[in-house]
């Protein structure tokens, strides 16, 4: 009787799967195409932190596994702080629902964070650095390729321009680039709008991780209010241009890097050599 009833569960595991819109399977494959980004023996690490981000990364990923043309292997994987009362269960038994892979690996980024922070500082950046060296470690340990982080076109774009207004710089976030430790790490929803992935946990009930999460709730740290002053100007600023975001992505597409005041990208031949 256990037997059958195990048999009976590993089918019905193997065979549930999340709700995907058409929309959504559409902007993800479009972009996997366009940026060729997962392709034929590829070996892809998924950053599950399990917020609505990466919870629609890793079932597109589950999804694109199982019907693309092509061979490819993935694994999920949550960096834990090493904090008290850390709890991940909920996401292990997530995957194991959808025969997703999946292991939590352990680190202590939390007690190196309270020795090398400075009191009040930002920490955004420092964890975000701190998380994605773990990933490469955890990627380069057990021989993944690429490293799967599940940023979006509306992280993209307050990302453009917080670096503009803050840091003076035009910058945002490529779709894929190759880490100084040598894994490409790739971002398979770098097209899809924020609320379309707050649909999608929504649509299939997910619950969700939000910023409890973070370690910095337990420091004394500066909260990152630029960007949030950021989401919310964009916010505004879409209210009034419905096409706000559909240009900016095309935009992103239509650099003419020249047209700006950094002689190293003009063609003078009108001076001598």
């Amino acid at each position: 009787m256990l037997i059958l009833f195990w048999i009976w569960w590993k089918n019905l595991a193997e065979n549930k799967k999340a709700k995907i819109s058409k929309k959504l399977l559409r902007v993800f494959g479009k972009t996997n195409a366009q940026y060729r980004l997962i392709g034929e023996g590829d070996k892809v690490l998924v950053a599950l932190s399990g917020g609505k981000d990466s919870l629609s990364l890793i079932h597109l990923i589950a999804n694109m596994n199982k019907h693309a043309p092509f061979k490819f292997e993935y694994q999920a994987v949550t960096i834990s702080y090493g904090m008290d009362g850390e709890d991940y269960g909920f996401l292990e038994e997530h995957c194991r629902e959808y025969n997703i892979p999946y292991e939590v690996y352990k680190t202590n980024i939390y007690d190196i964070a309270q020795d090398t922070m400075r009191e009040g500082s930002s920490f955004c950046s420092y964890f975000s650095r701190m998380r994605r060296g773990a990933l490469y470690t955890y990627a380069l340990e057990n021989g993944f390729n690429k490293v799967a982080l599940g940023h979006h076109l509306d992280d993209a774009v307050e990302s453009f321009f917080m670096n503009m207004l803050y840091n003076g710089s035009l910058r945002s976030m490529p779709p894929i680039y190759k880490a100084d430790r040598g894994v490409h790490v790739i971002r398979p929803l770098i097209e899809a709008r924020e609320e379309q992935l707050r649909g999608f946990a929504k649509d299939n009930g997910f619950l969700t991780i939000g910023d409890e999460s973070c370690p910095a709730m337990k420091i004394a740290t500066k909260m990152p209010y630029n960007r949030a002053n950021t989401k919310e100007w964009l916010k505004e600023l879409e209210a009034k241009h419905k096409n706000l975001f559909t240009s900016l992505k095309a935009s992103f597409k239509h650099i003419d890097d020249d047209t700006f005041l950094d002689p190293s990208r003009w063609n003078r031949d009108d001076l001598d050599k």
